[in-house]
């Protein structure tokens, strides 16, 4: 709150107050029929109204500062809002354009093998159900390979190259 519209308001209440004692003056100075007391006692009551209606105004102006600055903050919060906004939007940007850039660097997809699958597939081998075949074209778990596209129905295997930070998700 506003200093203007803080003493505004005690002035007001104040010297509205205060006009109480030269009313109750006049009450009592009309009953007795002295004019002269009750004269007096209306100046003290006109120049504490007139205080009051200088502390209204008074109050009123402080009221308008208040506002005026209400409205300056919340520009100011707006403008700061929206640069914060501006700014996370061209962070977000930036990263996108790394991960499109990493994404067209590296066309290739890889696949790893879990450990229950790789115990899977050594209980397999050890059992004789896997495929004689399938093992021999399969490179060993030490060393990882990627998935190379031929064609439509091909399918080939290349040394893959490591890539720091890419990664793949998949669900079925």
């Amino acid at each position: 709150m506003n200093t203007k519209t803080m003493e505004g308001l005690v002035g007001a209440k104040t010297s509205m107050e205060m006009a109480n004692t030269p009313f109750r003056v006049l009450k009592e100075a009309r009953r007795r029929g002295d004019t002269a007391t009750m004269e007096r006692a209306m100046g003290y009551m006109n120049d504490l109204s007139e205080k009051a209606e200088s502390y209204q105004v008074k109050a009123d102006e402080g009221m308008k500062e208040d506002a005026k600055e209400a409205r300056e903050k919340a520009e100011l919060e707006r403008n700061k809002a929206i640069e914060k906004r501006r700014e996370e939007r061209e962070i977000s940007e930036e990263k996108l354009e790394e991960s499109r850039a990493k994404n067209e660097e590296s066309k290739m997809d890889s696949v790893e093998i879990s450990e229950d699958g790789k115990a899977l597939q050594k209980e397999a081998a050890a059992d004789g159900t896997a495929d004689a075949e399938a093992q021999s074209k399969e490179p060993s778990a030490k060393e990882p390979i990627t998935y190379v596209k031929v064609d439509v129905n091909t399918v080939e295997t290349a040394p893959m190259k490591e890539i720091k930070g890419a990664s793949v998700d998949c669900s079925v």
